[in-house]
């Protein structure tokens, strides 16, 4: 797997990420322990994250178990927080590194979302562990350069996953009399408003508050375009605009054709209604794919092209919106040993070709076996690989937005589902723009 040639310029999405801080800031932070050289306790390790659902959790015990094979005398404490998009886990998270009491390592997205911690001085640098490992030539230029800081490497990706995606029901998409899913954010209007008439069904599930900041991403990358989505990110950018008002006037008409239950379950209730034949569309990220196929209890054993199928979401196509998760080393980890043992696990061919099947995700590394991704994993795999594939950040999943700026826009949100008033939900975007994008 690589990073697609015709978009060499991932400096610059680099820099639209975080404002060029990851690159060249000189932000305070950054003082290291030894780069993640070996060492340390290794009588146990505990792994924090917030995988705890179907297909994710299949994935971690996955890697749990090949970690244990390979480490019999550590213990392995899985102290995973539910809680999709790792909401509540990071509130435990910071609360803990703020109290000076770290886990051995923790999962965090790639890219700005880590800044924070960085320039907080509460990870370590991992130059020396990559070097150890041989994980510098495993793993795409592009993405090492955007999990740096000041030219140091910061976390061990196990993933890359896309949170443009589109899945529905084909039997209520057929009983609305749709021919196919919704090429583009209008189209997408006119669908859901033919599922309400037509069908009596949900026409978009959603579930607790954060499906909703994912919703809006894809609704203004498909109507912005790639180039305008990913310049909003740049400082200076203009959420004021005329075209930004008509993403988030379209997005308050999406927003009509959604369950009115949607604060009360997460997001594997709003994609479990697809493939029970409730919903007839759920825009999530492709973690719903491990999910929907899954085995019991930890899935659903859905059948890819029958029960559901999927397509970029609607205006999107051609554009790959990515997020990666990914490890750390936390300064102070209490078994350090453990830690990077773990860390060795998550950055391996075997451990990531064991955990993204599962997962519904492709691997970080380019050297996957790509006979074991079937289904929407190997459309995925050649999406990732297909020349001209445009790329956009994920801002709610930490790729574009710093944990403030998301944040703000996660009460901005909140604030616009109590009141439905676009101009106010794009007043607040805008404030928080120049809030948090000044570097």
């Amino acid at each position: 797997m690589h990073v697609p040639q015709v978009h060499i310029r991932w400096k610059t999405l680099a820099a639209v990420a975080v404002g060029g801080a990851l690159l060249i800031s000189g932000c305070g932070g950054g003082d290291d322990d030894d780069g993640g050289k070996g060492g340390g306790d290794t009588s146990q390790v505990e792994v924090f994250s917030w995988w705890t659902g179907p297909g994710e959790a299949d994935g971690l015990n996955a890697m749990k178990a090949d970690f244990e094979k390979k480490n019999p005398g550590t213990k392995f404490v899985n102290a995973a927080i539910a809680g999709g998009s790792g909401t509540q886990a990071q509130a435990v998270l910071a609360s803990r590194l703020q109290n000076r009491k770290p886990p051995d390592s923790f999962q965090g997205h790639a890219g700005a979302e880590l800044l924070d911690y960085i320039k907080q001085g509460q990870i370590e640098s991992l130059d020396a562990f990559y070097d150890e490992n041989n994980l510098r030539q495993a793993y795409p230029q592009q993405l090492l350069e955007q999990i740096s800081y000041q030219g140091k490497i910061y976390s061990v990706p196990v993933n890359i996953h896309r949170s443009n995606m589109l899945w529905y029901n084909p039997g209520i998409l057929k009983d609305a009399g749709l021919s196919g899913p919704p090429k583009s954010v209008a189209e997408f209007i006119t669908a859901l408003k033919a599922v309400k008439d037509k069908t009596g069904k949900v026409p978009l599930s959603l579930g607790a508050q954060w499906t909703a900041n994912h919703l809006l991403e894809s609704v203004l990358l498909g109507d912005l375009g790639t180039d305008a989505y990913n310049a909003l990110w740049k400082p200076g950018a203009d959420w004021g605009s005329a075209a930004v008002t008509k993403a988030l006037t379209d997005f308050a008409e999406i927003m009509k054709y959604t369950t009115a239950e949607a604060a009360s379950t997460d997001w594997q209730g709003a994609s479990k209604a697809v493939v029970d034949g409730k919903a007839a569309f759920n825009i999530m990220g492709d973690w719903a794919y491990g999910y929907f196929t899954g085995s019991a209890p930890n899935g659903l054993g859905k059948k890819d092209g029958t029960d559901f199928k999927y397509a970029a979401s609607p205006g999107t196509d051609g554009t790959y919106m990515w997020l990666s998760d990914s490890f750390t080393l936390p300064k102070g980890a209490p078994h350090r040993g453990g830690a990077l043992a773990w860390l060795k696990v998550a950055g391996s061919k075997e451990g990531q070709d064991l955990f993204n099947p599962k997962k519904g995700s492709i691997p970080a590394r380019k050297d996957a076996d790509k006979s074991l991704y079937k289904g929407y994993l190997e459309y995925a795999l050649n999406e990732w690989n297909k020349p001209g594939i445009k790329l956009a950040g994920s801002f709610w999943h930490g790729v574009y937005s710093s944990k403030r700026w998301h944040a703000d826009i996660d009460t901005a949100v909140g604030l616009f589902l109590q009141n439905k008033d676009v101009a106010k939900l794009q007043s607040a975007l805008v404030t928080a723009a120049k809030n948090n994008n000044t570097q």
